[in-house]
This record gives structure tokens, sequence and C-alpha cells, in this order.
């Protein structure tokens, strides 16, 4: 009787401080519940920065994300804004706007090719079943997004990673199949011969 008395006293029925109402009660969150997307969204870079103002320094932000269904659709997005928030959010809805889809097959490459975006070159080469993606920061945001599961990378020029990234979206955006090949050339797969 003594204990429930003094667990009665504490706080009113376990409902947080003030007892679920008045002041110090539940939270009346203004904003519409957070989405749940279908999509793999990955922030890679937030850069800082500032203009020099007459009365000091004024800052902004710029993110770079990617975004991606996992099998085979990925985009990125770079967006500047005031607020570090806010930036994220322009990049998410400029990365779903510029999805581009690209051939994996069994979780790897169809070939091994080398992306370019300025002084940004990326390595990307197919690999066996089990090795995992071997890849830097920028690189594997990119390729676990687009549901690559088997790849072996490396970044061969700048460690800029807006450029590392644009570099990877190249290099994915060029890989050709060998039913594209064939279809192109007006030949059947099997007379390639790969």
């Amino acid at each position: 009787m003594a204990d429930e008395n003094k667990t009665q006293g504490q706080g009113g029925g376990g409902q947080g401080r003030g007892g679920g109402r008045g002041k110090g009660g539940p939270r009346r969150d203004k904003r519409p519940p957070r989405r749940e997307s279908e999509f793999t969204e990955n922030v890679v870079h937030i850069n800082r920065v500032a203009k020099v103002v007459k009365g000091g320094r004024r800052f902004s932000f710029s993110a770079l994300v990617t975004v991606g269904d996992q099998k085979g659709k990925v985009g990125i997005g770079f967006a500047k804004a005031n607020e570090v928030a806010e930036a994220i959010r322009k990049a998410l809805e400029r990365g779903r706007r510029n999805m581009v889809t690209i051939p994996v097959q069994n979780g790897t490459l169809p070939h091994d090719i080398v992306g370019e975006w300025g002084a940004g070159r990326v390595l990307l080469r197919a690999a066996s079943p089990g090795t995992g993606v071997i890849a830097g920061g920028p690189v594997r945001a990119v390729l676990d997004a687009a549901g690559v599961t088997d790849v072996l990378s490396k970044s061969l020029g700048s460690n800029n990673p807006i450029n590392v990234v644009r570099a990877t979206m190249d290099g994915l955006t060029n890989l050709v199949t060998v039913e594209r090949v064939a279809r192109e050339r007006g030949i059947s797969p099997e007379e390639i011969g790969v």
C-alpha cells in the first residue's frame, strides 16, 4: 500500500512530467509526420561556405546526397541553402528527379570502366559474388544506393567528394550490357561471344 502511494505521487501516472496535460504535456508538433521513402538516401558531404560581408561572415551550406532504390536506379543531388536541413532537403529532391537506371548483373557491373568528371577519375571493376563493395566513402554511397553488392573500385584523380561522386555516376551511366550492344549491331547476343 505504501509503495503504491509512493509511485502514484510521482509524475501523475507515468505519462511524463505533468501527467500529460497542461504545461509540460504531450508535445504538439506542427510538422507533418515524416513519410518513409522507398529510396535509400545517403548524405555524402556537407560543406560550410563563408561569404565575408560588411557585418562579418555570412554562412551557407551545400549538401551532396545520393538517392537510389537498390535495384539499379540511382541519382545524385547537390544543393545550397542557408541551413543544413534545407540544403539536404533540396539535394534529395534533385537526386530523386535526376535518377538514372544502370545495368546491375548478379549484384555486380557488366564490365570494368573508368568514370571521369573534371579532375575526378574512378575505376570501377566487376567482382565475383561475395567480394562486397570495396570502395571509399563517396563511391560507396553511390554504389550502395544503386544496389551493387560486389565491386572493386579505386579513386584515381581528385579526392573532392563532388567530383568523385560525379565521376562514379559517369562510369555507371556509360555501362553497357551484351544485349544492348547486340541490339545496336543488329545481331544476336550469342554472336558477340563474350
